[in-house]
């Protein structure tokens, strides 16, 4: 029977436990960390223009479909989608704005 040192038993298993991820590895550029700040803001203004609608089911259809683009977009990485994107929401939401006013 082989006998090994506690130190050697010790290292062995230490070397063979997994490493966590580093979440140094999802760094963003500067760039994104902007454009991550304005899709953010973007939302923000949409939630609290939803709470000027009246009829309650409308409001809930409109954040729904707010979220449900936020979520499907949510994993794009090209900075000139990312930008268009926002852009676009923000032309929605500000003719949606224009026909929350007329209401």
């Amino acid at each position: 029977m082989l006998f090994l040192p506690r130190s050697c038993i010790t290292r062995t298993l230490a070397s063979q436990a997994k490493k966590r991820p580093s979440r140094l590895d999802r760094t963003i550029s500067l760039d994104h960390f902007l454009q991550r700040g304005r899709a953010l803001s973007l939302w923000r203004t949409i939630v609290r223009g939803c709470r000027r609608i009246s009829d309650p089911n409308s409001r809930e259809e409109t954040l729904r479909f707010a979220r449900d683009e936020f979520k499907r977009n949510k994993e794009v990485k090209d900075i000139t989608q990312i930008r268009y994107l926002i852009s676009t929401g923000k032309t929605q939401w500000e003719n949606m704005e224009r026909y929350i006013d007329g209401l």
